[in-house]
């Protein structure tokens, strides 16, 4: 069964689902970083600690120095070595923050891609490439600050309150004066964290439409050049840049005034804090070294306004990880822990298959048998299941009901080492991995299958005679081996080939082969291959009758099974294929 959906909980949940989503990835975040987070809060505690010291140290060197007191000169010393002490360790705050930063980023960067490459692929396919990339590079990036500038927050705190508390031990009206704009300050701060956690979840979402639709664009260049829409398609692309402008300006404004207002406070308030530690020096209440320390614990208390800077960036940090945790959240396509201990015939089996999406059923009550050794043909119109039932029968997708099972034993019982050696696939528009040609064959076939077998497997499939022309034949590299669409699937076929011990799935694998070349595949298919059970999509009538058994979707349910040669008396399974062209008769199969 398919297990719960967690993006789409989290999307169901609202705003509310999708911020406790995004707390759960940087919690994680932090712990993975645990230590170094640690540090960078020690190193900030110990800073803020010998801030607040300093002040007073220095006032009363400055008393004792003012009345010639011998013990002047070291209390001196003392304040010198706490000053070097601060700038020290700002400086390890700094490093560390940089390699926290750059660990969070990292763990989030790993587990976004691993639970995207382990969920099922039509959970992937929610998110564009261009969603993907802007999610796994620049909103990881700013997600990946946010440890460190929440354990740098906190501790940046210490030095305007413990001020402000040093402030009221130093001189009580000084302190008090100094408090009456406190309660400014706290609105100022309020509201700029309410206001910009909105603005930058805007901002944000309107670069992964720009994202999404850049990347639509460059996957079809060929088609836009050969519409000749591709002012159309630069103005449909560009279209959200206003609304970017305009939430970027808005951004700004919010930080920018938030800044100015608490800019234009903080002085204020340390000039009312002046006067009045001079009214108290002139009433003799306060000494010349009071008045120092008086001031300069002032501006640790002014300093809140500097935690608008690190609020900004917890607050651009949470709304990206929104972004990022919605990839953590896909569900994970569940494998079981059996390996098949022995070898078996290749029987596959489908009972009761049903496939949900979007809420609706679109594959229900499947129930069909392939016999070892078999090559079963799946036809229908466009949209009637086919892809969708290729899917099952590799569980590349987990059935929302029934269940799959290769030689007696359930697919989703297997592992998933297991179950890719056995059941093997090919696609209609296949991607290539590996450094060579025959990297790109053997991609995925287990530690290192043999030339001899790389060869064979591109003979079976019709790939060798373009590949020797390359010039360094399988050790061609990707890049300087430009093909054409027909031999990427030859290259596809391939790679199945090599991998399948059992069972075979070609979605339409060979739909970009000419005729003669999809011939030599079908023979190879036949016996030339090593999986025994073949399952073949596909929309050529001369495919369907070389099967040994043709499965008739329609509308997600199986409306006939049996050879193509009866099949092919219903009028309506000859209109598949259309009326001359590539429709085949019953003789086609010799």
């Amino acid at each position: 069964m398919t297990p719960p959906d967690a993006a789409g909980e989290a999307a169901a949940a609202g705003p509310s689902g999708e911020a406790a989503a995004a707390d759960r990835a940087l919690r994680a975040a932090a712990r993975h970083s645990a230590g170094r987070t640690a540090a960078v809060a020690g190193c900030s505690l110990a800073a803020a600690c010998a801030a607040l010291a300093e002040p007073a140290l220095l006032g009363h060197a400055l008393d004792l120095l003012l009345r010639r007191d011998p013990s002047g000169t070291p209390w001196a010393l003392c304040c010198a070595a706490v000053i070097a002490a601060e700038v020290l360790l700002d400086a390890a705050t700094a490093r560390l923050t940089g390699g926290v930063d750059a660990r969070s980023t990292a763990w989030l960067r790993r587990r976004g891609l691993g639970a995207l490459l382990r969920t099922a692929p039509h959970h992937a396919a929610r998110y564009s490439p261009g969603e993907v990339s802007a999610r796994l590079t620049a909103h990881a990036a700013a997600a990946g600050t946010v440890p460190a500038a929440a354990a740098t927050a906190v501790t940046a705190l210490l030095p305007p309150v413990g001020g402000l508390v040093a402030l009221f031990l130093v001189d009580v009206w000084t302190g008090l004066a100094f408090l009456a704009g406190v309660p400014v300050l706290a609105l100022l701060l309020r509201a700029f964290a309410r206001a910009s956690d909105a603005s930058v979840g805007r901002y944000q979402q309107v670069q992964l439409t720009l994202a999404g639709r850049l990347a639509e664009a460059l996957a079809g260049a060929r088609t836009i050049a050969a519409a000749g829409t591709a002012g159309r398609e630069a103005a449909r692309i560009l279209a959200p840049l206003p609304e970017l402008g305009r939430e970027g300006r808005r951004m700004w404004r919010i930080y920018g005034g938030t800044a100015a207002r608490t800019g234009a406070l903080m002085p204020l308030l340390l000039y009312v804090v002046l006067g009045v530690g001079g009214l108290r020096l002139a009433a003799g209440a306060l000494g010349v070294g009071g008045l120092l320390a008086a001031v300069r614990y002032a501006g640790l208390a002014a300093g809140a306004g500097a935690v608008t800077g690190r609020l900004a960036a917890v607050v651009r940090g949470r709304a990206a990880a929104r972004r990022t945790a919605a990839l953590l959240g896909l569900p994970e396509l569940p494998q079981g822990g059996r390996e098949y201990a022995a070898d078996g015939p290749g029987t596959l089996e489908l009972r009761g298959v049903r496939l949900v999406r979007a809420g609706r059923t679109v594959l229900s009550g499947v129930d069909l048998r392939l016999p070892g050794g078999t090559t079963t043909a799946v036809v229908g119109r466009s949209g009637s299941g086919k892809s969708l039932l290729a899917a099952a029968a590799g569980r590349l997708t987990p059935c929302d009901g029934g269940r799959v099972l290769l030689d007696g034993t359930p697919l989703d019982e297997l592992t998933a080492g297991a179950l890719r050696r056995e059941i093997g696939h090919a696609f209609e528009r296949p991607a290539l991995f590996g450094a060579t040609v025959g990297g790109a064959v053997a991609f995925g076939c287990g530690p290192g299958p043999g030339a001899d077998a790389v060869r064979s497997a591109a003979r079976a499939a019709g790939a060798e005679p373009f590949v020797l022309r390359l010039p360094r034949g399988y050790g061609t590299p990707l890049a300087d081996a430009p093909m054409s669409g027909g031999e990427l699937q030859r290259l596809g076929l391939a790679r199945a080939f090599l991998g399948a011990e059992r069972v075979l799935v070609l979605d339409d694998a060979t739909s970009s082969l000419d005729t003669v070349t999809a011939r030599e595949v079908e023979r190879a298919l036949a016996g030339g291959v090593r999986a025994r059970t073949r399952l073949v999509v596909t929309h050529r009538a001369a495919t369907a009758a070389r099967a040994d058994l043709v499965v008739w979707l329609e509308e997600g349910r199986i409306r006939a099974t049996g050879p193509h040669a009866v099949l092919w008396r219903d009028p309506d399974y000859r209109a598949l294929f259309g009326a001359g062209g590539d429709a085949a008769g019953p003789g086609a199969r010799r």
